[in-house]
């Protein structure tokens, strides 16, 4: 019956996106399908609708629409351009300095907007024409802006973490926030190294020293947004407050700098931003209803518990079992987006992984960053399609100036996952 049920709700899903069907939809119709194996009609229609409400009555879901609101509150001024200045200043003297620039703005601008397209077209559309005048090869630097577009995916605030707390049953928050920094940390430099070592090979020009008092007036800009980053983990670390309530703060701090400080937005673009955060919310809130059918559907099919048996009967090596989570991952992060991915096959791949020692929090740092991983991996990751738009070059030509990216991203992908401690040392810090 699992083995039926787990291809009929698969193939069912596959059909349905293939012609076009938006994700959720596809997850609410494949999830029936399966269900209506086992159960009457009505019943199934009752029990689905039950799940869906029931899915959204949690406390931990109130950071979701705050983080959202944020981000859309610190999309709506030129905070992409304050944080390009800010980087400069730091790293304008080392060789390959404005594709450093851009690693890092990604991080930055994508932690704040939870989104790897945001950042790969705000930061990069700036940057990569910069890189070009300068005299870098143009292949080179729209690889950097791939390579380093889901970098702030991992940086919190992320609402893949939050999403994945809830499906994983409850790991820590607050953990998954202190660890994705490490994360992002260590995926950014190690794109930065590559981007040095090519910098150098090709001698490409660093950037003039900025004047005293013209970084002193940068510094003033790209602190108020920094901050908003210091006040979160800080206040998580110190136990001020929660990571739910850090949702609610951020939403308030962005508003204030943006309103008083950068004075960016007004009140009459206040409803158009709560329009877009309401629209954003909607749909991650409709993704994780019809994602809980979808994992009651395979729960109750026994699908996971199937799969995890096919796996661990093949062998129970914690090192092979990791490698085959990962390669699955990483697959299914070529075609589909983080928060979907994340609803789907965290019900399929935690039980595998916990059977073989894995502490959940751990599982979901390296899950994510894996997930983001596959939206750059050649030739199929999406992020190569948004990447080679920004950079005005075919997406084919990204792919082999990509690879000693990608390869440095996979690196660190498997230091986290078969070195745990080097991720968890912060969040057993904080206890």
């Amino acid at each position: 019956m699992a083995l039926e049920a787990g291809l009929i709700l698969f193939v069912v899903f596959a059909i349905l996106l293939i012609i076009g069907m938006p994700i959720a939809i596809s997850i609410a119709v494949s999830s029936m399908t399966t269900l209506l194996l086992v159960v009457p009609f009505d019943i199934a229609i009752f029990t689905s609708a039950q799940k869906m409400v029931s899915s959204l009555n949690s406390f931990s879901l109130v950071a979701i629409p705050f983080f959202v609101l944020s981000g859309v509150i610190m999309n709506s001024g030129s905070i992409a351009d304050k944080l390009v200045n800010f980087v400069l200043l730091f790293v304008g003297r080392i060789p390959g300095s404005l594709a450093h620039t851009n690693v890092l703005g990604n991080a930055l601008f994508g932690s704040m907007s939870s989104s790897a397209i945001a950042a790969s077209t705000a930061i990069g559309g700036v940057l990569v024409p910069q890189q070009v005048n300068a005299g870098y090869d143009r292949k080179f630097a729209t690889a950097v802006n791939i390579a380093s577009a889901p970098t702030g995916m991992v940086i919190p605030p992320s609402t893949a973490f939050i999403m994945y707390s809830l499906i994983a049953g409850g790991a820590s928050i607050s953990s998954l926030f202190l660890g994705g920094y490490l994360v992002g940390a260590l995926w950014a430099l190690a794109i930065m190294v590559v981007a040095f070592l090519h910098a150098k090979k090709n001698k490409y020009q660093t950037v003039k020293n900025v004047e005293k008092g013209e970084a002193g007036k940068i510094l003033k800009e790209a602190i108020p947004s920094l901050m908003l980053i210091v006040i979160i983990i800080g206040g998580i670390l110190s136990g001020a407050f929660t990571a739910i309530e850090a949702s609610a703060i951020a939403v308030a701090y962005s508003l204030i700098i943006s309103m008083f400080f950068y004075k960016t937005v007004t009140i009459k673009d206040i409803p158009q931003i709560l329009k877009t955060a309401i629209l954003t919310t909607g749909t991650i809130a409709f993704l994780l209803a019809t994602s809980s059918m979808m994992s009651f559907a395979m729960a109750f099919t026994g699908i996971p518990q199937a799969i995890s048996a096919a796996i661990l009967g093949l062998t129970t090596n914690k090192i092979i079992v990791l490698l085959l989570v990962n390669l699955v991952l990483l697959f299914v992060g070529m075609f589909m987006d983080v928060g979907p991915a994340i609803l789907i096959f965290t019900p399929i791949l935690l039980p595998i992984a916990t059977s073989v020692g894995l502490d959940p929090v751990h599982f979901g740092l390296f899950a994510i960053m894996n997930l983001c991983a596959g939206s750059i991996t050649p030739p199929l990751g999406t992020g190569l399609y948004v990447g080679a738009s920004v950079g005005k070059i075919k997406p084919e030509q990204t792919i082999i100036p990509l690879l000693p990216f990608f390869a440095a991203t996979l690196i660190i992908l498997i230091l986290i996952t078969y070195f745990p401690s080097i991720v968890m040392w912060l969040p057993n810090l904080a206890g």
